[in-house]
């Protein structure tokens, strides 16, 4: 699915934000990115994406250099790869299920595949009967969870979740990654970047460690691990 070949990222005020990463992620895999503040992780989280480019290295996507894409290409592969923030990025004039449905239509979905998927991912959230409700109205567990439902309406074969859990309490944050592990056990791959130890370790998921750029550590069924702050 993913593949990272020495890719190093640079930016503009010469901090190195990656160096010499190699990394392969597996289709169907969890995998947490952790590591302290400053580590790289979201910079690596926007390379998948492609929100940056690497100053050096390749990037491939199911086989394609996707560092190689034209601008124009970018929007199609984010239609496959769906990406949960830590501030959730809810457009707040739209409901629930308007939210939802924008990133249905951005991509000039029918209104029939609209009025039949939106429904469908707000009840896998557990949010059906607040597809009417606006983002105000919502506790931020639920806003997360609709910007969740948004992720995944389009069907991509990734979830790229960033810090989802970093505003929330903990019993609202395992909701969220409960939610996201059976997202995964549907076939998606889930990669999420965390500061949350509690949940890593519970999970027993692979952990990629990343410190000053580079990764340090890479285990199946791994833990946070202590010296991480």
């Amino acid at each position: 699915m993913f593949d990272l070949q020495n890719v190093t990222k640079v930016y503009p005020n010469q901090v190195v934000a990656l160096s010499g990463v190699t990394l392969r992620i597996e289709r169907g895999e969890f995998v947490f990115l952790v590591g302290a503040s400053g580590a790289g992780k979201s910079t690596l989280v926007k390379l998948l994406y492609r929100e940056e480019l690497p100053t050096r290295g390749r990037l491939f996507f199911n086989g394609r250099n996707i560092t190689g894409l034209r601008a124009s290409q970018v929007p199609y592969l984010r239609r496959r790869v769906g990406v949960v923030f830590q501030d959730c990025k809810l457009l707040p004039h739209k409901t629930a299920q308007g939210n939802v449905a924008f990133a249905l239509e951005v991509t000039g979905a029918g209104a029939y595949l609209i009025r039949r998927r939106v429904p469908a991912v707000l009840e896998l959230v557990g949010l059906a009967d607040k597809a009417r409700a606006y983002p105000h109205e919502l506790s931020g567990g639920e806003q997360q969870r609709v910007a969740l439902a948004r992720a995944i309406v389009n069907n991509p074969s990734v979830v790229i979740a960033d810090e989802p859990t970093g505003n929330l309490d903990p019993q609202t944050a395992w909701e969220i990654v409960r939610l996201l592990g059976e997202i995964n056990r549907r076939g998606r791959t889930v990669i999420m970047a965390t500061h949350a130890k509690a949940i890593v370790n519970r999970m027993g998921k692979r952990v990629v460690a990343l410190d000053r750029g580079r990764i340090f550590r890479d285990d199946e069924n791994g833990v946070y691990d202590d010296g991480l702050l």
